[in-house]
């Protein structure tokens, strides 16, 4: 099952995919709730290419890695990426002056889909509020 998300983030496109592919940028933003953080990231934005971000509770208590690696990549347009036995795509689609981000994700079987697609959500408003200047 394929779950989708996305947001608009009224920004020029260069400055919504530079935060969306830099390390630098991921740490900032890649976390569903405020007493989470993303420590580390990395990324080879190419085909072939790896990438790997940590995400972990402040505290300190729990955290993972998400990781995986670059499929298909189309510059300010798509990134196609595998993460274990799942895939994702990302599009960004310019509309005036905003870009609508759009993740499209295999769904796992752990969790209930609303549960996966409220945490993508929430990762993918952060995105958007700290690409805005609102954070």
């Amino acid at each position: 099952m394929k779950i989708t998300v996305e947001t608009v983030v009224n920004a020029p496109i260069a400055k919504v995919w530079n935060a969306y592919t830099t390390p630098d940028e991921i740490t900032k933003w890649n976390f569903a709730v405020d007493d989470w953080h993303c420590p580390r990231a990395s990324g080879d934005l190419r085909v072939g290419g790896a990438f790997s971000s940590r995400m972990e509770a402040k505290d300190g208590s729990m955290g993972f890695d998400f990781a995986g690696t670059y499929t298909k990549i189309v510059e300010h347009k798509l990134i196609e990426y595998s993460f274990g036995d799942r895939t994702a795509q990302v599009e960004f689609v310019p509309t005036g002056n905003a870009v609508t981000v759009r993740v499209t994700f295999d769904a796992e079987s752990e969790n209930p889909v609303e549960m996966q697609r409220g945490g993508w959500q929430a990762i993918l408003n952060n995105f958007s509020k700290h690409v805005e200047g609102r954070r």
